[in-house]
């Protein structure tokens, strides 16, 4: 195998274990986070979630996550360079998936979110409203950043 075979390989493994990584975070909240979250007095949930959202901003969730996406830029680079290959609907549709599925979303959905329970009193009314809206709205859009992420994981795993 040409050494540039080689280095697309492992490019798509690496990328697929991002994708398949960051659907694991994201499969947590879906399934267990929230709702844990959702039992919890509203005052406590949204400083709890005040409190993940800023811990979260770290090089290693911030790397797997947009590195992934990075990742998945570079596959569609470079399948787009060397034309047509066995796999390569797999890596461009894998890729876009989790760019629009994952990066996206997180970019106009669930960072919005966030950004507005940052700034809510933990105590007020409001924060008790936004909560509830808080917690089934984005919990939405991180289900479908949860299929989004997988899905590119098992379409660039299929592409090998």
């Amino acid at each position: 195998m040409p050494s540039a075979d080689a280095g697309l390989v492992t490019l798509k493994l690496c990328t697929a274990l991002g994708c398949g990584l960051v659907a694991g975070v994201f499969f947590a909240f879906s399934t267990f986070v929230m709702q844990a979250l959702g039992q919890q007095p509203p005052a406590q949930g949204i400083a709890t979630m005040q409190a993940i959202n800023v811990t979260v901003i770290n090089p290693w969730f911030m790397g797997a996550l947009f590195g992934s996406g990075l990742a998945c830029l570079a596959l569609i680079i470079a399948i787009l360079a060397k034309g047509n290959q066995p796999g390569a609907g797999y890596v461009l549709i894998g890729s876009l998936l989790y760019l629009v599925g994952t990066i996206l979303v997180t970019i106009a959905f669930n960072v919005p979110l966030n950004d507005a329970l940052a700034v809510v009193e933990p105590n007020s009314t409001e924060g008790t409203t936004l909560w509830a809206r808080y917690l089934t709205t984005w919990t939405l859009w991180n289900h479908v950043r949860t299929v989004a992420s997988l899905g590119a994981a098992a379409l660039l795993t299929l592409s090998l």
